[in-house]
């Protein structure tokens, strides 16, 4: 199984309150806060998929969505 690949930061605007946790804990600088003090992935192309944002965000307004190399369906036919 290779590296996990992003496919989008999902943050909740209306659940983020600007604390910056999210923005600290990011070993790549991916995350910033706007104008209005609320997260966005300012260079989501740097993300290494650590998840430390989601898991660190006490509001849960962050959440990562992967790319999945292959489906569970791709993989039962290969097995079959």
């Amino acid at each position: 199984m290779g590296k996990p690949k992003l496919r989008e930061h999902i943050i909740n605007r209306e659940w983020c309150k600007g604390c910056g946790i999210c923005v600290h804990f990011c070993p790549k600088q991916v995350l910033e806060l706007d104008r209005e003090d609320k997260a966005f992935a300012a260079r989501p192309e740097d993300c290494v998929c650590c998840k430390l944002c989601e898991l660190r965000c006490p509001d849960l307004a962050i959440e990562l969505e992967l790319e999945e190399e292959e489906t569970s369906e791709a993989l039962e036919t290969a097995e079959a």
